[in-house]
């Protein structure tokens, strides 16, 4: 049992490292995504033989080729949403769980779409052991959103399309907000916000970021 406990303060003064070092100087400056990257357990949702790692500062594999994506890029597309807490959100791309959490921390609701069954059921697993009971974990092609949920306030897609899904843009609210990094596998990625107004779509381009590619069924 003191084990367990050292453990514990271990990882939470890791989280407060994080915070500190690769968050804060990076400009992230929302307080609420700032406190839930402090609050969430990370090492939860990595692998157990990654568990060390958990709080470094880059993605980690979670099997099936897939990551979870490094902490200052979680808080940034987590930020750019500008959640307040009554979001309606979408994620495509539900992988460990761990975006779920965060994004559970900052709205009202948060629906998340995995199209590989294990890492699905492992994720809702996780999330519902941990008590996240705002979040609706479903086990399908992500391309085409959750039209039967829609429409979203925000969307953030955790993998890299080659280009922006137009079921995606259909299914976002009036004045809504999606995230999405945009490019093909290996090649040059942009990290892409849209924001909704009327039948207008205003794009801003972040800049360069890495992600796996968005996975499709045949």
């Amino acid at each position: 049992m003191p084990t367990v406990v050292n453990d514990e303060v271990f990882f939470e003064t890791e989280r407060d490292y994080m915070v500190e070092t690769q968050l804060r100087p990076r400009q992230i400056h929302d307080r609420r995504v700032l406190q839930a990257m402090g609050q969430v357990p990370r090492h939860l949702y990595v692998p157990a033989e990654y568990r060390h790692l958990a709080y470094g500062d880059g993605p980690l594999p979670i099997g099936h080729g897939q990551t979870i994506s490094q902490p200052y890029i979680v808080a940034l597309m987590s930020q750019v949403l500008e959640l307040t807490g009554a979001e309606r959100v979408l994620e495509v791309g539900t992988g460990s769980g761990y975006q779920a959490a965060v994004l559970a921390e900052l709205a009202g609701q948060v629906y998340t779409i995995e199209i590989i069954p294990e890492l699905a059921g492992r994720a809702e697993a996780t999330l519902k052991r941990l008590g996240y009971d705002k979040i609706v974990v479903k086990q399908a092609d992500g391309y085409w959103g959750w039209a039967e949920q829609a429409p979203f306030d925000a969307i953030l897609v955790t993998a890299a399309p080659d280009h922006v899904p137009q079921p995606l843009v259909n299914q976002l609210a009036e004045g809504g907000i999606m995230v999405i990094p945009v490019g093909p596998p290996g090649g040059y990625q942009s990290l892409w916000i849209l924001e909704r107004h009327g039948e207008e779509i205003i794009r801003t381009n972040l800049g360069a970021v890495s992600f796996v590619p968005l996975t499709r069924r045949p």
